[in-house]
């Protein structure tokens, strides 16, 4: 199926990766959304599941090896052309994870990729509704850290 102009919508998977604090974000390198920050991730192949899409898409995009965590949100992203026609309709879950190993490397569909402290983030041009679902992932993470472990 095409991603442009799809028949129906496409189901993609984006990572908020937390390392030592600083969450990383990629610098988008084609449409939609060319040159923004937001989350690494992409389409879901058939037979893949979620969270093994999410590492594949982190690895792929910036080189990395994550550790998938919950599901942080689930949006959709509805782009249409200036006729009013869908030129883009995606369906993604966001997961929370954490960095595991590997040097951070922005691969060919992404410009950039940083840890970026998270004071820092309301600076950058951010994709539609990505500053929520960071702090709505960042909230996550300090409730999961501070429960008791057995």
């Amino acid at each position: 199926m095409s991603r442009t102009y799809p028949t129906r919508p496409i189901v993609a998977v984006g990572a908020v990766v937390v390392k030592a604090g600083k969450v990383l974000l990629v610098r988008r390198g084609h449409d939609p959304s060319r040159g923004l920050w937001s989350l690494p991730g992409g389409a879901v192949k058939s037979g893949e599941g979620l969270k093994e899409a999410v590492a594949r898409e982190v690895k792929e995009e910036c080189g990395i090896e994550v550790s998938v965590g919950d599901v942080v949100e689930v949006l959709d992203r509805i782009y249409a052309d200036p006729e009013g026609r869908i030129q883009y309709h995606y369906v993604i879950v966001d997961f929370l994870a954490s960095w595991r190993r590997g040097r951070l490397k922005a691969a060919s569909d992404i410009s950039d990729a940083a840890w970026v402290d998270p004071g820092a983030i309301r600076r950058l041009p951010l994709t539609v509704g990505l500053a929520a679902v960071l702090r709505k992932a960042l909230g996550l993470r300090r409730r999961l850290r501070r429960r008791p472990r057995v």
